[in-house]
């Protein structure tokens, strides 16, 4: 597994990383924008006021949302080059900075240089390593995590492909994401907590799904093939109402607002009735700009 014939993501371009750019948008060299510690993941993820999740905010995508929030590093690429062993040194810092797991957001276009760092740091790291993923990955791309990854923490976006290929440019995302996060499952089992009474996962996957405006019957048909589909007790689940019309938005009048309260309702009442309560739910004040963080190098600036 290397970039000379990509094939990491559903993509399979075949490129040779290492000479032009992939469908990603990357080369061969790893590239992040921000490393330093996060408190709006989920309370599980995050913790609740202490210390926070250490995420580390990769360069570029594999999927082409048009909302995309992370846009100026997703299609933008902005970002500063590193080294394994410079993102070797970057977990341990946050490490010592208090970080309750070492979060690795949109990871899969770096894998092998993020698998390269990890085994570096893996005997000395003591707290979980999440991927934070959109859900769009090959099977046989997770495999080569086994191991190394403690939490999933995928999105599950789309069940309809016209929805995946209007907003996303990946008509195949459902064929993709549904074997992705059974996989996932496979791997970490069900969830552990890091003791009894505790709020914070040790081991685990959590199913994120973002309502989008419009869509509500593409969020159901997920929920209904999440309980068809997946183990009792075997995830948690994120349902998120935080949607906010970013990047091309405007290009797609239909979902260029927020969705409503009943809207977001809807679904969080099918996933009730489905038994699917084991998780998380948003309020409706958590569609906030603010909640991106600031994509400025943070925690990054002294490498050369």
């Amino acid at each position: 597994m290397d970039y000379t014939c990509c094939t990491l993501c559903p993509r399979m371009c075949r490129i040779d990383r290492t000479r032009r750019t992939g469908y990603c948008g990357c080369s061969s060299v790893l590239t992040a924008a921000r490393a330093a510690l996060h408190h709006w993941e989920e309370p599980c993820i995050s913790g609740n006021g202490s210390g926070g999740s250490g995420t580390v905010f990769f360069s570029g995508c594999t999927l082409r949302c048009c909302f995309c929030q992370n846009y100026q590093i997703s299609s933008g690429h902005f970002g500063k080059p590193l080294t394994a062993e410079q993102l070797a040194s970057v977990f341990l810092r946050l490490e010592d900075q208090g970080a309750l797991n070492i979060n690795l957001v949109t990871p899969t276009q770096y894998l092998p240089d993020i698998l390269n760092a990890l085994d570096l740091v893996r005997h000395r790291l003591s707290i979980p390593v999440v991927y934070n993923s959109g859900g769009y990955e090959r099977i046989e791309t997770l495999k080569r995590l086994e191991g190394y990854v403690d939490i999933y923490l995928p999105d599950l976006k789309y069940f309809d492909p016209s929805l995946s290929s209007r907003y996303s440019n990946a008509s195949d995302y459902f064929e993709f994401a549904a074997p992705a996060i059974q996989e996932m499952i496979r791997q970490t089992g069900s969830p552990v907590w890091k003791s009894e009474g505790s709020d914070l996962l040790a081991r685990g996957t959590v199913i994120r799904h973002m309502v989008l405006p419009g869509c509500r019957q593409d969020s159901i048909r997920l929920l209904h093939w999440i309980k068809d589909t997946l183990p009792p007790h075997s995830f948690l689940i994120s349902l998120l109402s935080q949607y906010t019309p970013f990047f091309h938005s405007s290009d797609y009048p239909e979902i260029n607002r927020r969705i409503t309260s009943y809207e977001y309702g809807k679904v969080v009442d099918t996933a009730i009735d489905l038994g699917l309560s084991e998780g998380y739910m948003q309020k409706k004040s958590s569609a906030k700009e603010e909640y991106t963080p600031p994509f400025n190098l943070e925690g990054l600036q002294d490498f050369n």
